[in-house]
């Protein structure tokens, strides 16, 4: 299976599905940003601290994997430079929508997360990467060309996902899939069937060796970090928090 091309549509029928997490952000929303009242997620629930970000005036801010419309619009509200790229184009067009009506000046890319070739090294200043890693096989080269397009005393935001929450059933909570896991090759063959048929991305349940490590190994410096749970939304929220956002930067 063509993955990437097949979450491409996915979340483009997402979209048109009006699934959360392609719902824009408010008029409203934007115009308290402009006054100081804002928030952004990387992960369901928790907004990031203020304190992770620099000073966003003029700041070059790659969104990566994150189009539709939630982020973006408010760091530009704020003053920064941002550049949307997103595997979506309709999750890109509604970050373009927003832009033009309220004259952001977000720019959109359409493209892979792995693969980032399109930008020169060093060319942002910040990465801001909302949960969204699950939906590549291979994370490792997503954070290599993270570093690569960082300039040295970049950031890095990213929300990452506990890979035990991918094993558990979700209704008995109960231990039934090996790590690593894979909607492909993790599923019987009735369950992919079902995601396939409902359109439904299909996610990876990367080691947090891969997620963490990973990113020391491409070089960053992870300086923070905070756990986040789905909001009441699954059982496991009783248990464990499934979500982990960290800060890293690119040393100098």
């Amino acid at each position: 299976m063509d993955i990437v091309n097949y979450n491409k549509a996915a979340w483009d029928t997402y979209v048109d599905k009006k699934d959360r997490w392609t719902i824009p952000v408010s008029e409203q929303a934007l115009e308290a940003a402009k006054n100081g009242n804002w928030h952004v997620v990387l992960t369901p629930t928790k907004s990031v601290p203020h304190n992770w970000f620099p000073n966003l005036n003029n700041l070059k801010i790659l969104g990566l994997a994150s189009g539709g419309g939630q982020q973006g619009p408010i760091l530009a509200a704020l003053g920064a430079n941002v550049t949307i790229f997103d595997n979506s184009e309709k999750q890109l067009l509604q970050d373009k929508t927003l832009s033009d009506k309220f004259n952001l000046g977000i720019k959109t890319v359409q493209g892979d997360m792995k693969d980032l070739s399109v930008f020169e090294d060093n060319s942002f200043d910040l990465i801001f990467n909302p949960c969204s890693i699950l939906f590549v096989e291979n994370v490792l080269p997503v954070w290599k060309e993270c570093f690569r397009v960082l300039k040295p005393n970049g950031v890095l935001m990213t929300g990452l996902i506990n890979p035990i929450s991918f094993q558990l059933d979700e209704e008995h909570l109960q231990l039934i899939y090996k790590q690593p896991y894979s909607d492909i090759d993790s599923l019987p063959d009735d369950k992919l069937e079902t995601l396939t048929k409902n359109n439904d991305p299909l996610v990876f349940g990367h080691s947090l060796t891969d997620q963490i490590a990973g990113q020391l190994e491409a070089g960053f410096c992870i300086t923070h970090m905070y756990e986040d749970n789905w909001g009441g939304e699954n059982k496991m929220d009783d248990f464990f928090p499934a979500f982990i956002a960290t800060r890293a930067i690119k040393p100098l």
